[in-house]
């Protein structure tokens, strides 16, 4: 059964983030607040959404659907997901999204008329990259076309069960799985992501991320609260994983990121990013959208368990170099 809240009045902060909000049910609703008098964020929220990171070219620079055509918009994309795979290809032979309850259908997706999350640039795509990370990703294209195949390592992190692209941060919606636990204490926030169950332990003493930090995969983050928005700022990335849209590119120590969680209602989180990585990209670019409030709790992320698409991926490529030279032979 596919869940979807409500609509109701549309609201337009200064960033231009939609907080869809059933007016009725806020009238009386005020922020919760801990003991020790910060906005609860704490609980399980997620970020399952339809909208794409970049506006797709052909809307110019439309920057909301309208209601109407959100709802035909969802009801085609679930439509899709639904539709039977066609036999002889990648998908046909994937495993079943919908036995696993692994598809959008199943997600509690909040609302969204916007056509990209991608808020600025203005045309909701991302800025131009540098000359220097088109180099680097023209080498490592190079690279991987040579080296794929030679073992475990040369694998994607996420194919190793190691780390998703989209986990931040900035924090992006995965395809399913789009689930985090937030919990907070007076010192500390603490972000959890079921996909890959990597945690996120953010200090809230508003120190400077770059003090006593070795480069880590997901960064060195520090937060702190201004006003009832929580800001966490994070930098000393390692250079070991994928910029956001530039696949091959790193992140590195140049990297700058800055996200604001700000509670809007019973059920809402509005989250907004800006990311500044002179090394990759001309410009800074900044994102918006929706975290959704949801019961259910996380489940154990069991990646390797039963998988064998590595050793299918690197025994297959043996067998095909075989056949190559026994072919030669002949």
């Amino acid at each position: 059964m596919i869940k979807i809240q409500p609509f109701g009045p549309v609201f337009l902060t200064g960033a231009c983030l939609l907080s869809f909000t059933v007016l009725a049910q806020n009238e009386t609703w005020e922020l919760p607040r801990t003991s020790w008098g910060d906005p609860v964020i704490q609980g399980y929220w997620s970020n399952s959404s339809l909208v794409p990171l970049q506006r797709p070219t052909a809307l110019g620079s439309k920057e909301y659907y309208s209601l109407e055509e959100y709802q035909d918009n969802l009801r085609r994309a679930f439509e899709g997901e639904a539709s039977e795979t066609e036999a002889g290809t990648a998908a046909d032979v994937h495993y079943q999204f919908d036995d696993y309850l692994m598809n959008r259908t199943a997600d509690s997706i909040a609302p969204n008329l916007r056509t990209s999350i991608i808020s600025s640039p203005s045309n909701g795509r991302l800025p131009e990259a540098t000359d220097d990370a088109l180099a680097r990703l023209e080498a490592y294209n190079v690279w991987r076309e040579e080296n794929q195949w030679e073992s475990a390592k040369t694998r994607g992190l996420s194919e190793r069960c190691l780390i998703w692209g989209q986990e931040g941060p900035p924090m992006l919606p995965l395809g399913y799985n789009s689930t985090y636990q937030f919990m907070q204490t007076e010192n500390y926030v603490i972000l959890q992501l079921e996909m890959i169950h990597d945690v996120r332990i953010i200090p809230l003493d508003g120190g400077d991320p770059k003090d006593n930090s070795l480069p880590q995969w997901l960064g060195n983050s520090r937060g702190h609260w201004e006003g009832d928005t929580l800001v966490v700022e994070t930098t000393q990335f390692s250079g070991r994983t994928n910029a956001n849209g530039l696949r091959g590119v790193s992140l590195d120590s140049n990297n700058h990121v800055i996200e604001r969680f700000t509670r809007v209602s019973e059920n809402s989180i509005d989250y907004e990013f800006t990311i500044n990585d002179p090394t990759v990209w001309k410009q800074s670019w900044s994102g918006v959208y929706p975290f959704k409030a949801i019961d259910s709790p996380m489940f154990e992320y069991a990646c390797h368990e039963g998988n064998y698409g590595i050793e299918n991926i690197l025994s297959g490529k043996r067998r095909e170099e075989l056949d190559r030279i026994e072919a030669a032979r002949e």
